[in-house]
């Protein structure tokens, strides 16, 4: 059974013109759309698209939490395709609108520490900035396990030493474990020390 003819019904679904206060229907459309292009049609950049799409008409109902939600779904697929720039902008985004909600702004530290990865791929001097811009938004930050790696990478990479880089990974990943995403950042920072070269692919 092919995902097409499911994909085309519903892509006529969203085409038509929606009724104020349908926003949420279409909304999830969109999210069915984007999750059959990104597991089987492997096709990251239209899953992004329809992503985007539906954090677009959830914000038209209102629906911050379920706006995010797609958003992130975008910059975490964005810093993938390195497209840094816009990942970063999501990330900053959504940490802002949750660290001020009770309920949410735990989560905030996760995705500055993000933001700020994405920063550490690009530049490390705008990381050192962005870290210092997280910290003053956001005070909780400062003593968060995410912010002490954070200094932890910065000075190895500032000292182009591969093993401390290594070490702090490893103790952070002993408490909390790294997911892909994370792990595929880190090592693409990794990979700029010097002497590191391709390495085997290992933070660990």
């Amino acid at each position: 059974m092919t995902p097409q003819p499911a994909l085309w019904t519903l892509e006529m679904l969203t085409k038509r013109r929606i009724p104020k206060g349908r926003f949420t229907i279409a909304a999830k459309h969109h999210i069915t759309i984007a999750e059959i292009y990104e597991t089987e049609l492997v096709d990251i950049e239209k899953a992004i698209a329809h992503y985007e799409q539906s954090a677009d008409y959830y914000k038209g109902e209102e629906s911050n939490s379920s706006a995010n939600k797609c958003l992130l779904k975008v910059a975490a697929y964005a810093a993938q395709l390195e497209q840094y720039q816009k990942a970063i902008e999501i990330y900053e985004q959504v940490g802002a609108n949750t660290m001020d909600n009770p309920l949410l702004k735990y989560s905030a530290k996760d995705y500055f520490f993000k933001a700020a990865l994405c920063h550490f791929i690009v530049d490390e001097l705008n990381a050192k900035l962005a870290l210092e811009k997280y910290e003053e938004m956001f005070p909780a930050f400062t003593d968060s396990r995410e912010c002490k790696l954070l200094k932890k990478l910065l000075e190895a990479h500032e000292e182009q030493n591969s093993e401390a880089y290594t070490e702090a990974v490893k103790e952070f990943d002993s408490i909390s474990r790294l997911d892909q995403w994370l792990t595929t950042m880190l090592l693409r920072i990794k990979k700029s020390i010097q002497g590191d070269g391709e390495g085997d692919g290992d933070l660990k």
